[in-house]
């Protein structure tokens, strides 16, 4: 471990010197590709070394406690030391997590899709609060959020919606996410007061980027279209719309909300792209899939990673056994609980997969 946190001190070093360099300085892409990576390891370096003083305040004190006929001082000395060894105890447990390979994808932005799932005019409303506190989550973080492609209805639910989101660690927070969302209430359309089950499904992947994946050209299928409203009416007159298929997995990506084509085939692309990565990720390294299919399941009620139950105004992860009782600050995206026990969890079994 001490080998490990030398390499990255003295790579923190260089990136400092680097920084300063006014020859670097005018190079804007590198400079921000510097700062990034600093910024990636800088509460390891700092952990290292806060370590790094333990170890040697450690080291004074067993000096003293050989050198010291004092019984008075030993007795001090032997206090400071039990909380000297404890410190470092608590910092080199802090390390070993901090040193687990992170997820290469973390830093990346999001591609997020949210659909209706099991439950009719329900869940379709259902997948609309589930977006929307979605949409409050990443207003809180400071991130930017764009629709690319939504199927709604007049009733105010959502068949389909696919957003981008960007923001620092946009996907290192949301990537749990995923799955099916169980939802237990009484619909607005129920006269007896029964209570049903609906579900919503949602899927998080990481934006590739073109150097990520490369789509041949020759290998996809671009179709333009009007862009339609509600009922099927067209809301333009000049054909905007895209449709992009990958021919060689079926793959397909629309986008009709930029009134560009260019903008919507841009945006398509972006949505392709991730796509066809998660697809090959999964043909890579089936057993951690992070392709669509794999996160958000069949869609059944029964399939479900996150019930929202009304009648006892209660949220549970059933991933993490966690249960919070304001379903209401949940759905105005408080979710910072959920994603930090799920991080945690994440980490866990990380650290457990490197001790193997």
């Amino acid at each position: 471990m001490i080998d490990k946190l030398a390499v990255v001190e003295e790579r923190f070093e260089e990136i400092e010197r680097l920084l300063a360099d006014p020859n670097v300085s005018s190079e804007y892409w590198r400079i921000e590709s510097l700062v990034k990576e600093q910024a990636s390891i800088r509460d390891l370096v700092s952990l290292s070394r806060e370590h790094r003083s333990a170890v040697t305040q450690l080291g004074e004190v067993e000096q003293i406690l050989r050198d010291e006929s004092d019984q008075e001082m030993a007795e001090l000395a032997r206090e400071e030391m039990n909380g000297l060894v404890q410190q470092k105890k608590d910092l080199e447990g802090r390390l070993r997590l901090a040193l687990v390979p992170k997820d290469p994808n973390d830093e990346k932005n999001v591609i997020m899709e949210v659909r209706a799932g099991v439950g009719g005019d329900e869940a379709g409303l259902f997948a609309a609060e589930i977006y929307r506190m979605y949409l409050r989550y990443a207003q809180r973080m400071g991130w930017e959020t764009e629709v690319i492609d939504a199927n709604q209805t007049g009733l105010g639910a959502i068949k389909e919606i696919v957003l981008q989101v960007k923001g620092d660690g946009a996907y290192s927070r949301l990537k749990h996410e995923s799955g099916g969302h169980r939802v237990q209430r009484v619909p607005v359309t129920e006269s007896s007061g029964r209570i049903h089950t609906s579900s919503a499904t949602v899927a998080v992947l990481p934006e590739a980027e073109e150097v990520d994946i490369e789509i041949d050209a020759d290998d996809i299928q671009t179709d333009i279209y009007h862009a339609s409203g509600h009922g099927g009416q067209n809301v333009q007159k000049v054909a905007t719309a895209v449709r992009i298929t990958h021919l060689s997995t079926g793959i397909v990506a629309t986008c009709q909300d930029e009134r560009s084509q260019f903008k919507n085939r841009e945006k398509a692309m972006s949505v392709l792209r991730s796509r066809v990565l998660a697809r090959e990720v999964e043909r890579q390294q089936s057993e951690v899939s992070q392709n669509r299919r794999s996160q958000v399941g069949t869609g059944d009620r029964s399939d479900r990673v996150r019930t929202y139950n009304y009648p006892q105004n209660r949220v549970t992860d059933h991933r993490v056994g966690l249960t919070s009782h304001d379903l209401e600050g949940v759905l105005q995206g408080n979710i910072d609980e959920f994603i930090d026990a799920l991080a945690d969890r994440e980490r866990a079994m990380r650290l457990e997969e490197q001790a193997l």
